[in-house]
């Protein structure tokens, strides 16, 4: 095979490569609702199709994927080592802006219908949180509006959530709770932004 066609070979491969890539990066102010939705307009909209769809607003959602990815579309948990070097794998099979795990996704999969949906895409992931918090509210009774109590069902799954399995993780009701104040802090921005 001749040096040239090697070269093109190469350089058609990584066209196509760049041109199927994504920009998962976050938003450069996570702190500042009103920049996030300026920076990526797409995550405001996809959230207020998954609030008309679900009854969840957007600013329990956005609170949720902050804590969860920082805004990071292809996010994953940490890796585990054993001895300190020898690979074993992840944390969880967590992953994508809602680190929704496998399971989880693929019941809300069956549930919904929306078979071709992938935790990377703002718009399957806000769905994905719209529907499991509007079940946490039918199943345990949590409002739409309570980030904090949401949150912790969400983190423990809503069977542990009704069990109080939240209640002795002192850390866990420490990240609830700084959940539903930025909620509200992106509420209150929200409300300002044009």
């Amino acid at each position: 095979m001749s040096s040239f066609f090697r070269a093109t070979i190469l350089v058609i491969i990584l066209v196509l490569g760049s041109c199927s890539s994504r920009n998962y990066s976050a938003p450069s102010n996570l702190d500042d609702a009103c920049s996030i939705v300026r920076q990526y307009p797409h995550y405001k909209r996809a959230m207020e199709m998954s609030e008309r769809k679900w009854g969840l607003p957007v600013h329990v959602q956005m609170a949720t994927i902050y804590q969860e990815s920082k805004f990071v579309g292809n996010a994953r948990t940490r890796k585990e080592y054993t001895f300190g070097f020898i690979p074993k794998g992840r944390v969880s099979s967590a992953y994508g802006y809602a680190q929704a795990l496998d399971g989880t996704w693929d019941e809300y999969r069956d549930k919904t219908g929306n078979w071709s949906g992938r935790r990377n895409n703002i718009y399957d992931a806000a769905d994905f949180i719209g529907w499991y918090m509007s079940e946490t509210r039918r199943r345990a009774g949590v409002s739409l509006n309570n980030a904090e109590h949401q949150y912790l069902a969400y983190h423990e799954g809503q069977g542990g959530y009704m069990r109080g399995s939240h209640k002795s993780k002192s850390w866990l009701l420490r990240v609830a709770s700084e959940v539903g104040n930025r909620s509200s802090m992106y509420k209150r921005q929200l409300s300002r932004c044009s």
